[in-house]
This record gives structure tokens, C-alpha cells and sequence, in this order.
């Protein structure tokens, strides 16, 4: 006859006194870092919603920090996302869509949605920033185009009448196609049709002290002439690199050379003020046939390298001691976006969690819809180590 087992707690009594002080203390302080997002990584990632097979927000907030990463960009301002993530330290954009720029030109409607979108959060969810329209100049709309400036302002001075204008950036993205000539990165030049809008609207970030954003995809470089682009240059891959012949400047990707190539747009209408900062960036990991790369391979390869980047603080060849700060396109795969097959696969994650490659970003999506489920595990874990340690004490 085999031998009984010893119960639970004869168990944790046989552990000695000092494991079970430590598991305890490492099981709180494991728990208070996730639900602060202390030691979080430096990226930040874009949470679109534009599907039907999405995790609930609080599932999602879950998954979030258990990533450890402490910063998220949101295409509009959903209270029930920015509800999940009340005191989690994570730090949010928010947007307003395109749909909505134009009445913000009116001050009372801008001052109507800031007390109803950003003021009731405060501080409990880290609203940082508001983008103000998304890729406005990639469009054809010009009373879009006209209005964006002015609605900026509009949300600019209602977050000043609340005291947040130092608390709360107001800018928008835009799309790299603003750019009229990105080659050498040292003749970057704004579009002749898109540069009497950057101007007055560099002005404007100058002065609120906010960056300038842009939306940087090399996948697009590559998928359009897959034979011409190198593919080591694009993934952040071992390669010889491009020199600028007029900085003498070397780039070893194409994102740094981008990104710089803005840089110099900017300095080229007279501010050297403004930092540019990497809105969306991502690889797809599926596509239609004539989508070259877009696998599940590459899309690794690329996200992987970037955050090989980002944690190394890397700053580009132009601004060498400026950390780049990226978000990552996208949390998820989105099934209901519109266009070719690529833009429904930039994820990290399948909706029900499952990564779609290893990039090294470990996350647990709780099965439940409960925010707090997987902190009342530990909670539980922490309490049965605490209570036997009091038995023993006793």
C-alpha cells in the first residue's frame, strides 16, 4: 500500500522558513510590477480594433502588461479600453479620426470632447498625447486639409483651460508619401503641394513643444520592387549599408534613413526644434500572392531586429544620442480592414493570444473576462506562502 500524501499545509511546512518568506515577497512584488508596468520595455504598440474577434479591453489590458510594455496607441478614444487600463502605469495616445476633425474647429465641441475623452481619466490612465487625424495629406480632401491645423489648435486650448497642456501632446500622423524626395536621407523634402501645410503646422508643434509623428514602413520599399531592395537592408540584417554622400553618413536600414530623411524636411523649413517620432511600424505576416515578403518569417525577422534596436537605445545616424521611439503596428490581426490581405496581418498576436511568430514578447491573454483574474492567482499563491509562514512563526 502506497504511503499517504502529506496534506497542503504539512507541505509548506516543510519548506524552510526562509523560501517561503522569499517566494512571498517575490510573488507580491512580481504582481505590484505588472499591475504598475515598472521596468516595461521601451516600445510602444498600436491597438486597432477593426475586427469582430477581438479579446474584450480588460483581457487585453492583461495581456498588455504581462508583456511588460508600458505604452499604447489607440486610433480613437474608446472609454471602455481607456477604462481597462485605470492604473496600470501604461501610457496611451489617444486619436481623434478624420471623420472628426473638421468640428473640432469649433472650440466648444474640441472643449466637449476633452472633458468627455481625456479629463475623467486623468491620472489614473496615462493619457499622454492626442493625434489630431490620421495620414490627413495622403488623402484628396482638401477642407480636411485645411481644417486639421486649426483643430489642433482648438484641442490644444481646451487642454490648456484644463491645465493640461503640458500634460497632454497635441499632434497627428502622417504617412511617409508627404515626402517629395526621402534620397540621400540628407535631401528629404516635404511634397511642393504638402509643404505649405507642414509649415505653419511645424510652427505649431514647435511652439506646444509636441513631436512630429510619422507612419515608416519599409515592408512597402521592399513589396513594390523586391528585387532592387535589398532585403538585408530593410530587416535590420548584416549588410554594407547606403552612405549619404552629402553627410557621409552610413545607414545600415532603411527605417533609420527614413526617419532621418524627415529630420531633414523638417530642418529644411527652418525648425530643428521639433523630434520625430515613429508612429507605426510593422511587417505583415501573410499577404496576396503578389505581396512579396509578407510572411511570417520576415515579419520576425524585421520586429525582432527593432526591438533588438529599441532596447539597445539606439538613435539614428543623424541624431545619434536621441533614442528612436517606435510603436509597433499592430496588438493584433484586424479581419475586417479593408484593402489587400497584408493589412489584416500585421499582428503580434492571433485574437485569442496565440503569437503569430517568436519574437522573444511573451504575453498571457487570461481565458476569462476578468481584469483581475490572473492578479488574484498570485494574490492567492502570495496569501498560502504568507499564512504558512505565520503557522511556522506561531
Amino acid at each position: 500500500m502506497a504511503a499517504a500524501m502529506p496534506s497542503n499545509r504539512s507541505s509548506l511546512l516543510l519548506l524552510p522558513r526562509r523560501f517561503l518568506l522569499v517566494l512571498a515577497i517575490l510573488l507580491v512584488a512580481t504582481d505590484e510590477a505588472v499591475a504598475a508596468g515598472g521596468g516595461g520595455l521601451s516600445i510602444g504598440i498600436s491597438y486597432g480594433q477593426i475586427a469582430d474577434n477581438l479579446p474584450s479591453p480588460s483581457r487585453v489590458s492583461r495581456l498588455v502588461q504581462s508583456m511588460q510594455v508600458r505604452k499604447v496607441k489607440l486610433y480613437d478614444a474608446d472609454q471602455n479600453v481607456l477604462s481597462a487600463f485605470l492604473d496600470t502605469g501604461v501610457e496611451f495616445v489617444i486619436g481623434i479620426g478624420n471623420e472628426n476633425v473638421s468640428a473640432m474647429v469649433d472650440p466648444a465641441t474640441a472643449q466637449a470632447w476633452v472633458q468627455r475623452h481625456v479629463r475623467p481619466y486623468l491620472p489614473s490612465t496615462r493619457i499622454t498625447c492626442i493625434t489630431v487625424g490620421n495620414e490627413v495629406f495622403k488623402g484628396n480632401d482638401t477642407a480636411l486639409k485645411d481644417n486639421l491645423l486649426p483643430a489642433m489648435k482648438s484641442v490644444y486650448v481646451a487642454l490648456a483651460a484644463l491645465g493640461l497642456q503640458g500634460q497632454v501632446n497635441v499632434t497627428t500622423a502622417h504617412s511617409l508619401d508627404i515626402m517629395g524626395s526621402s534620397y540621400p536621407p540628407s535631401a528629404g523634402a516635404f511634397r511642393p503641394d504638402v509643404a505649405p501645410y507642414i509649415t505653419p503646422l511645424l510652427d505649431f508643434l514647435s511652439t506646444a513643444r509636441s513631436p512630429f509623428l510619422i507612419n515608416c514602413y519599409p515592408y512597402f520599399a521592399y513589396k513594390d520592387d523586391p528585387t532592387g531592395v535589398p532585403l538585408e537592408y530593410v530587416l535590420f540584417q548584416p549588410n554594407a549599408g547606403v552612405t549619404d554622400p552629402t553627410t557621409g553618413l552610413n545607414y545600415d536600414n532603411m527605417l533609420y534613413a527614413q526617419v532621418d530623411s524627415v529630420y531633414a524636411a523638417v530642418q529644411a523649413l527652418g525648425h530643428t526644434d521639433v523630434d520625430v517620432k515613429i508612429s507605426e511600424t510593422g511587417w505583415p505576416s501573410r499577404g496576396d500572392p503578389d505581396e512579396a515578403g509578407a510572411t511570417p518569417q520576415y515579419a520576425g525577422i524585421y520586429i525582432g531586429n527593432l526591438l533588438r534596436r529599441i532596447q539597445m537605445k539606439q538613435g539614428t545616424p543623424l541624431r545619434p544620442a536621441v533614442p528612436i521611439d517606435v510603436y509597433v503596428f499592430a496588438l493584433f490581426n484586424e479581419n475586417l480592414k479593408p484593402g489587400p490581405a497584408s493589412e489584416r496581418n500585421y499582428g503580434l498576436f492571433y485574437p485569442d493570444g496565440t503569437p503569430v511568430y517568436n519574437v522573444g514578447l511573451r504575453g498571457y491573454l487570461p481565458p476569462m473576462d476578468d481584469s483581475h483574474g490572473t492578479r488574484s492567482v498570485v494574490h492567492l499563491f502570495a496569501l498560502i506562502a504568507m499564512a504558512s509562514i505565520a503557522l511556522m512563526l506561531s
